[in-house]
């Protein structure tokens, strides 16, 4: 059996949640789709900066999409769709020029000035830039269209007939889902002012859906309004426009989160109702902030995804991106190192892993089958804890203290080992500095490090890391702690000033035991 023949046969029983969400594909086209393949989908509103929740739903589609390239050989397509038509309702705080954005309110996103001054068309464009330029640094593979370009072009104009041809059964469907004072305004069908150039929250009546006619009445001068919905002459709100799109793209999936499932199925009604079938897809956990709040674009209460490639490599995000998608995780500045460390402790284990095991393996998703080998000699956390003691932000003398705990690795044989510190130096910076408190050892603590520092001084200099951690388990062992815990913890406290640590022996002999005797003596001191 060739590789790539036990690479498909194990793919298709695999149970990682890629490989069960193309399997809904396999059973939506048991024939296969034909020349028109698979259509993805993600959706992003453009009415704020982009942030990691925005970001993560083309990853996690991405993977979708490779796990069924490892089931067949269909052809497949992903769009990423910007609804930039949306009208802007509110301000984002954390946004310049506030007034100039007021003068702009329910007007098209789209025709939004840039707040920047970036030189791009619109404030949607800004983000848009920004998201594409995110997704494209990450080698994603999709094709980028715009709610404008769309309805203005024309695209959409022939399922938009559709939509007011039946606009009664699309209204049956959407009426009782409003509040009743919300029935009485509410419209399918969102006129774009032709003279304030504004998104029209009014009832609108059919004139004739073959030309596109629709009637309604301008708020503004309160006199009636006869023009067409047709090249962008209108939108759709938002649950309608979701089964506009799948019906007039064709797509065959897209994931959205937890709090769209009535929106899934009140779309997904609206779909057949235009003659279509909705997509496949499932509902993911929404991110929270460190409060435990939902992540949401107008608070700007969200990692950006540019935040966090200042603080880690843009592996670690794919990694936690992909992980536990129906499991709402927190996401903050302060899940950064773990995510790092135990990216690379799943990279460590998949040379060695069979295919059952390495498809569960997040980095097989993380780097769409193509991993690279695990060359990380030391980790973030103890990258973080150098710096700490080392008291300098100069890479090169950093690198000084790696050498001797990885003689083979440089700046130019391990370039991914010198981005990390490069990191590990931001996020110390940043979050870890401040916070560093060291504090006095106790009688019994005092006593234990005294012990520790004869027995490191017995070891001399190039002891390995297995051997220094022997020595500070058996002074924790000896030194009448209630559990070895403790002992860590007090080592940790007075040595590093925090309460949570690396593992000690590789420390000592990354920092060095000359260097360690050295914080032992401060602090007894202390």
């Amino acid at each position: 059996m060739t590789t790539i023949e036990a690479l498909r046969e194990a793919a298709l029983v695999a149970k990682a949640w890629p490989y069960e969400e193309a399997r809904k594909l396999l059973k939506r086209y048991p024939d296969g789709p034909g020349a028109k393949g698979i259509i993805f989908e993600t959706g992003y509103g453009p009415s704020g900066l982009p942030h990691l929740g925005t970001f993560q739903e083309v990853a996690r589609t991405l993977m979708v999409r490779h796990a069924l390239s490892e089931m067949v050989d269909w052809p497949t397509r992903l769009i990423a769709f910007s609804d930039d038509m949306d009208g802007m309702r509110k301000i984002p705080p954390n946004v310049p020029h506030q007034d100039m954005m007021h003068e702009h309110l329910d007007q098209p996103l789209s025709k939004v000035p840039d707040p920047f001054g970036c030189g791009h068309k619109s404030y949607a464009d800004h983000n848009n830039a920004l998201l594409r330029q995110f997704l494209d640094a990450f080698g994603f593979d999709y094709e980028f269209m715009a709610s404008s370009d769309c309805y203005g072009s024309g695209r959409f104009d022939e399922t938009l007939k559709l939509v007011l041809e039946r606009y009664d059964a699309i209204m049956d469907v959407m009426l009782p889902t409003l509040r009743e004072e919300r029935r009485l305004t509410y419209s399918p069908v969102l006129p774009i002012s032709p003279i304030t150039g504004k998104v029209l929250q009014v009832p609108v009546t059919v004139v004739d859906a073959q030309a596109g006619l629709i009637r309604y009445t301008d708020p503004a001068s309160n006199e009636a309004v006869e023009q067409s919905a047709l090249g962008g002459g209108a939108k759709l709100q938002w649950k309608v426009d979701w089964a506009l799109r799948w019906v007039a793209l064709g797509v065959d999936y897209e994931m959205s989160g937890k709090d769209l499932i009535d929106s899934v199925v009140q779309s997904s009604k609206i779909a057949r109702i235009l003659g279509g079938r909705p997509p496949e897809g499932f509902n993911y956990e929404m991110f929270l902030d460190e409060n435990g709040e939902k992540i949401s674009k107008s608070k700007g209460n969200g990692l950006t995804i540019e935040q966090w490639l200042t603080y880690a490599p843009q592996e670690s995000l794919a990694f936690y991106i992909y992980r536990e998608p129906r499991k709402a995780k927190q996401l903050s500045f302060g899940i950064i190192p773990k995510a790092v460390d135990e990216y690379h402790q799943f990279l460590a284990q998949y040379p060695d892993q069979p295919w059952d095991k390495r498809l569960g393996n997040p980095v097989h998703h993380v780097h769409r089958g193509e991993i690279p080998p695990a060359r990380m000699p030391l980790n973030f956390a103890l990258l973080l804890n150098l710096v700490a003691v080392a008291s300098s932000d100069d890479k090169e003398l950093l690198w000084g203290f790696v050498r001797r705990y990885a003689p083979d690795a440089s700046p130019a044989t391990h370039p991914e080992l010198d981005a990390l510190i490069g990191h590990a130096l931001a996020y110390f910076r940043d979050f870890v500095k401040d916070s560093l408190q060291r504090r006095a050892p106790t009688e019994t603590e005092a006593a234990a490090l005294r012990a520790l520092d004869a027995r490191l001084a017995a070891l001399g200099p190039d002891a390995d890391p297995e051997a220094i951690q022997s020595e500070v388990y058996e002074v924790g062992k000896s030194a009448g702690f209630e559990n070895l815990r403790d002992w860590f913890k007090a080592l940790y406290e007075t040595l590093l000033g925090t309460s949570q640590g690396p593992r000690m022996g590789s420390f000592i002999a990354l920092y060095g035991i000359d260097n360690s005797r050295k914080l032992i003596a401060q602090a007894l001191k202390a």
